[in-house]
C-alpha cells in the first residue's frame, strides 16, 4: 500500500510521526547542555514549524479528477527548503509574532537543521540562507542607585517571609544572579563569603557575597527552620516549606516594590541589570563584570557600556589628554597621568 492509499487520519499520523521523531531526539540531545527553559522554548518553536508543514498547500496537494479528493505524500525534514522556511516565518510575522521571537524561532530551527545535517538526515541547513528582521536596540534600564538603596534599606515587618524576601533581594542585586540560579540554590552552595551557582548550560561559577547580603542571609537562615522541614535542601522555600519557584519570586518582588513604595516595576532580571550597570559604572572593568554575570561572550556584556552622550562626554573630558583643560604642575595628579580611556561603545550592528 502506498502513502496515497492510506486513509486521511493514518496519513496525517504518519506525516506527524516522521517529523516529530527527529525533533524528540534532538531535544533530548539539547537537554544535555541547555536549561529546561531553552529546551521548552525550542520545543514550542519546532512544534509551530511542524504544524505549518502539515497544513495543505498548493505545492503538496494534487486533486484526483475521478474522486475529487486531495492526496498528500508523507512529509519528512528533507522537504524543508528555503522557500518553505521563509513562508513559515512570514506567516508567523503576519500573525503578530515579535521580531525577537521570530529571531529565536529561526535560531531554534537552524540549530535543529544543523543537527539533522550532522546525522545525515538533511543535505544542508536551509536556515543559513534565511534572515529575520533586525532586532531593535533594547538597552537594559537599571533602577536608579539612590532609589534602589532606599528600597533595599526600607524596614520590613520581621516575619519569616519578609526576612526571606530581603535575603533574595540582596542576593539578586548584590551578586547579579539570574532568577533560575536563585531558585536552584541549595544550602551546601552557600559559603561564608562566596556562592557557588550553576548558570546557563550548567556551567559553574563562584560569586562573592557582599556584607549586606551576608547579613540578610544570616537573618534568613535563623528563621528558615520555621518554614522548611529538616530534609529540605533548597536555600529559599515558600510557605509550605518546599523550594520556592520562579513565579513565586517574581510575585514577591512585585509585592515588595508596592509595599516599600518603589515607583517602578521590579523584576529579578532588572536587579541583575542594575547590578551589572552600577558595577561597570564604578569599576569600568568589563571583563570582571562578564565573569560575574556568567556571560559566555564579551559582546553580551558590552550592552552595559552603551552609556548616554553626557556620560561619554564627561568621561572623554576627564580621561583624554587632549580634551582636559590645562592645569598647572601643582594641579596634576597621578590619575591624570594614568587615566584610562572610556570603554569602547559597540556599534549598533554588534550582537547583544
Amino acid at each position: 500500500m502506498s502513502a496515497s492509499d492510506l486513509p486521511d487520519d493514518s496519513l496525517d499520523t504518519a506525516r506527524r510521526q516522521a517529523l516529530t521523531r527527529p525533533c524528540q531526539q534532538f531535544l533530548a540531545h539539547l537537554a544535555q547542555d541547555s536549561s529546561a527553559a531553552t529546551v521548552s522554548a525550542y520545543q514550542r518553536d519546532l512544534e509551530a514549524l511542524i504544524h505549518f508543514m502539515l497544513r495543505p498547500s498548493p505545492a503538496e496537494t494534487t486533486v484526483d479528477a475521478d474522486t475529487s479528493t486531495t492526496a498528500r505524500s508523507p512529509a519528512d525534514w528533507q522537504a524543508l527548503d528555503v522557500p518553505t522556511l521563509r513562508r513559515f516565518l512570514g506567516a508567523e510575522r503576519s500573525r503578530g509574532l515579535a521580531p525577537r521571537s521570530l529571531a529565536r524561532r529561526r535560531a531554534a530551527i537552524s540549530r535543529f537543521c544543523g543537527w539533522l545535517v550532522d546525522h545525515g538526515i538533511m543535505a544542508h541547513n536551509p536556515a543559513g540562507l534565511v534572515q529575520t528582521p533586525r532586532l531593535p536596540d533594547h538597552l537594559p534600564r537599571p533602577v536608579d542607585i539612590d532609589s534602589l538603596s532606599r528600597f533595599l534599606d526600607c524596614p520590613h515587618d520581621g516575619t519569616p517571609l519578609a526576612i526571606r524576601d530581603q535575603a533574595m533581594l540582596e542576593l539578586l542585586y548584590g551578586s547579579g544572579l539570574r532568577l533560575s540560579e536563585l531558585v536552584s540554590l541549595d544550602l551546601d552552595m552557600l559559603e561564608i563569603r562566596r556562592l557557588r551557582v550553576r548558570g546557563k548550560g550548567n556551567k559553574p561559577r563562584q560569586l562573592p557575597i557582599g556584607s549586606r547580603a551576608r547579613q540578610a542571609l544570616d537573618a534568613w537562615l535563623k528563621v528558615r527552620g520555621q518554614l522548611a522541614p529538616a530534609d529540605e535542601t533548597a536555600l529559599f522555600v515558600g510557605q509550605r516549606g518546599q523550594r520556592l519557584g520562579q513565579r513565586g519570586v517574581q510575585l514577591r518582588l512585585v509585592t515588595q516594590a508596592k509595599t516599600r513604595g518603589l515607583p517602578e516595576h521590579l523584576h529579578p532580571h532588572r536587579l541583575r541589570h542594575s547590578f551589572a550597570s552600577h558595577l561597570l559604572e564604578s569599576s569600568g572593568d568589563l571583563r570582571a563584570v562578564q565573569e560575574l554575570l556568567g556571560h559566555a561572550h564579551l559582546s553580551t556584556t558590552q550592552v552595559y557600556t552603551r552609556l548616554d552622550w553626557q556620560q561619554l562626554a564627561s568621561a572623554y573630558d576627564q580621561a583624554h589628554p587632549r580634551a582636559r583643560r590645562q592645569r598647572g604642575p601643582e594641579e596634576a595628579t597621578p590619575a591624570d597621568i594614568d587615566a584610562a580611556s572610556p570603554a569602547d561603545v559597540p556599534l549598533k550592528d554588534d550582537p547583544l
